[in-house]
């Protein structure tokens, strides 16, 4: 556990609100927190260094140390099954029989139990559990003086087979039954044992399925669950036992249909007590069923297809750590970027955070909007690349010394692989994100500081600031919270450096804004890409389904490309009809390594309409330099098209060239090795597309293209071409809405 951290409830605030800050402290004495202001968060000592202004005279505290606990792992908790009759020894009044059923689909095998249904209480030793482990699926009964009665069937299920397995406890005959059967007739396997005089299955606790939690233990189960009942008689053949809500089976306390509110944190239960429950960290949901058909690839359309939830030992949604202080805006803070740094015993975190302008009014012409569903989308990306010369670096530099590849414990990003191979779709900001902070490195870069999202995105916020151009600060959040009228009274909105996830309300803003006469500046790659799913009811969180194509690092299983939080298709804006240069002129082309090249002047430099970008500019060669892979026009590149959208009369003022066989055209594109979807040959593709388009509503694009070109504005103290054409753009555009 990192010694010292935290998080935010809330990424942005306006003057008068208040942001609640939750820390961790493993330090003997209180900690220190204060106030300080970002300009420019890389440590390069090649580029202008870090400039993070301490604020402390406006906002310094400190707090008590305390360590917050963190505990991965998903599971549904029913608190309200703690008034189920069953419970009491097998020799009380209130004993009866009891049978357990569920369908399951294991993903993982592992050296201990995985509990798919539990109702177990830990001090006592009482209750059951039905499992499954190595000696198959197991049912485990509480018994007098702390020793349970453990039965198993011997083999384990198949890995991503469905199965029916059971628990039956028979107080008539004396005996507990546990079995397993293979929903495509495959073997059937049961085997009983004598209940034991003291044996307590009852046990006045929350029912959790997907889970047994006692002390220690934590036997999270990886796979799917669909269906769990639990009946008061002793079934003979649990096998045929079926949840149908319309004909509920014969001694029916509970059963939770799970394809009821996919959309949400709760699970139903179709039985007459309805002992619905509430999901914890977040499991996936949207998933096939034991009864999905393949007829339907939308869960809305055949929800009982869908029926089942998707646990995994290492989900985490919400930390839900206590907060240590809050930190009420004042009126006459700037609208910024922010950290709250925390000092004790030698370590240092610095909790980042916007303040946005005044509501109702802006406070600069200028508006930036930060990309935190993409920094999201990315929180804690485990790379495996930590390796010595990388923390050399970071030792060399005084980086951020903390590595999502060092702490699982805070969860994976939706770049990485749950541990039993399926793909993380969720992503919450309520944990501590490392790859959030100023100072951090993503790449070890040969050739500059190797930094992206929000640090990188620094490299435009110092570059505002040389200029002396006043800017304001919102969030993705905030324009999908506001809209395009959020951004209607500014002469310019600039993107970051590489604003890659989009809500249908945020592509819509963008687009309403244009659609005003507004003017944006992208001023990254990669942008407008993926399209993702929030809901108010799961907070703090991003889904992505990473269907059909794409640069991506896993793959939507077949049948579960549509959201759970909103129900819509997922996968790229492009396959949903909305591709990049529909909006920006733009759209993703190529890849490479973390690497940079320049771009050439095209002859739509010389273009009446667009000749003033260039003002100043001679150069042919633009941006052979910069901070990030070093140069400006690298990484990931976005080209003009015309057959994807890019408006007509858009002028391409440069082109970038000079990529090695390591760059590849994006898989979208390609319809063969040898043929694209547009016809263009593949090597050409490899470009970024340096692009101004006027709009028929008056708005204007300007594009750049290149994921890196921000990492060249300080170059030369600020003196170079790429710094001058941005200039151009944004006095151009300004003075237009004067």
């Amino acid at each position: 556990m990192i010694p010292l951290t935290g998080y935010t409830d809330r990424l942005s605030a306006a003057p008068g609100e208040r942001i609640a800050f939750k820390v961790s402290s493993t330090a003997a004495g209180p900690y220190r927190a204060s106030l300080a202001r970002v300009v420019h968060a890389d440590p390069n000592p090649a580029g202008p260094g870090v400039k993070i202004e301490d604020l402390a005279h406006r906002f310094a505290i400190e707090q008590p140390s305390r360590a917050q606990p963190l505990a991965l792992g998903s599971y549904a908790r029913v608190d309200a099954a703690a008034t189920l009759p069953t419970t009491g020894p097998t020799t009380g009044p209130t004993a009866g029989p009891l049978t357990v059923v569920a369908l399951v689909w294991p993903t993982l095998a592992a050296a201990r139990e995985q509990c798919a249904v539990s109702r177990w209480d830990e001090s006592s030793g009482a209750g059951w559990a039905l499992s499954l482990g190595p000696g198959g699926v197991t049912a485990r009964i509480g018994g007098s003086g702390g020793a349970p009665l453990v039965l198993a069937t011997g083999r384990a299920p198949a890995l991503r087979r469905w199965h029916r397995i059971w628990l039956v406890v028979d107080p008539d005959a004396g005996v507990l039954r546990v079995g397993q059967a293979a929903l495509d007739g495959g073997e059937r396997l049961e085997t009983s044992a004598p209940l034991l005089p003291g044996a307590r299955p009852g046990a006045p606790a929350p029912l959790l399925l997907g889970a047994r939690l006692a002390g220690g233990a934590r036997e999270h189960f990886n796979g799917k669950i669909e269906d769990p009942l639990l009946l008061a008689v002793a079934v003979a053949a649990p096998e045929a036992v079926v949840l149908d809500p319309l004909l509920p089976p014969a001694g029916l306390l509970a059963g939770w249909d799970f394809s009821r509110g996919i959309d949400g944190l709760d699970v139903v239960d179709v039985g007459p007590r309805h002992l619905g429950g509430r999901l914890v960290n977040l499991p996936t949901r949207a998933v096939t069923g034991a009864r999905w058909t393949g007829r339907e690839m939308c869960w809305r359309h055949a929800p009982r297809e869908y029926a089942a939830i998707h646990f995994h030992e290492d989900d985490f949604h919400d930390a839900d750590w206590a907060t240590d202080f809050e930190f009420t805006v004042p009126e006459d803070l700037p609208s910024g970027v922010y950290v709250m740094r925390l000092a004790a015993d030698g370590h240092v975190d610095e909790l980042p955070f916007y303040v946005r302008p005044p509501r109702g009014r802006r406070s600069a012409d200028v508006l930036f909007i930060a990309s935190t569903y993409t920094y999201q989308a990315y929180a804690n990306h485990a790379r495996g690349s930590t390796d010595a010369a990388y923390r050399e670096r970071v030792a060399a530099w005084g980086a951020y010394p903390n590595n999502p590849d060092d702490h699982p414990d805070y969860g994976r990003s939706t770049y990485n692989r749950h541990r039993d191979g399926s793909g993380i779709c969720y992503s919450s900001r309520l944990r501590p994100v490392l790859t959030f902070r100023p100072r951090y490195l993503t790449f070890l870069d040969a050739r500059g500081s190797g930094m992206r999202h929000f640090s990188a995105d620094t490299h435009l916020l110092d570059w505002l600031e040389t200029q002396g151009i006043a800017y304001d600060v919102v969030t993705d959040e905030d324009v999908e919270a506001e809209g395009a009228a959020l951004l209607a009274p500014y002469a310019t909105v600039l993107t970051g450096s590489h604003p890659e996830y989009h809500t249908a309300r945020t592509l819509d803003a963008h687009a309403g804004y244009l659609a005003g006469g507004g003017h944006l500046v992208y001023l990254g790659g990669n942008g407008f890409y993926w399209r993702i799913a929030r809901n108010p009811a799961v907070p703090g969180v991003i889904e992505v389904r990473r269907a059909e194509g794409g640069i991506r690092t896993w793959d939507a299983q077949v049948g579960e490309s549509y959201h759970a939080l909103d129900g819509n298709y997922g996968g790229l804006w492009r396959r949903n009809g909305r591709p990049p240069q529909q909006l920006v002129g733009v759209g993703f082309s190529a890849q490479g390594p973390f690497e940079s090249s320049y771009y050439r002047r095209q002859p739509g430099a010389d273009d009446p309409r667009a000749a003033w970008i260039m003002e100043g500019v001679k150069d042919h060669v633009i941006g052979d330099f910069g901070l990030s892979g070093g140069g400006a026009a690298g990484f990931e590149l976005d080209r003009a098209d015309p057959a994807l959208g890019t408006p007509a009369g858009a002028v391409v003022l440069a082109s970038s060239e000079g990529y090695g066989p390591a760059f590849m055209v994006v898989p979208e594109e390609l319809l063969s090795h040898i043929s694209t979807v547009t016809g263009e040959k593949p090597a050409r593709m490899l470009r970024a597309d340096m692009t101004y388009a006027e709009l028929p509503g008056g708005g204007t694009v300007f594009a750049v293209g290149s994921i890196t070109f921000c990492g060249s504005l300080s170059h030369n103290r600020y003196d170079n071409n790429v710094s001058r054409i941005l200039r151009n753009v944004l006095d151009r555009f300004r003075s237009r809405s004067a």
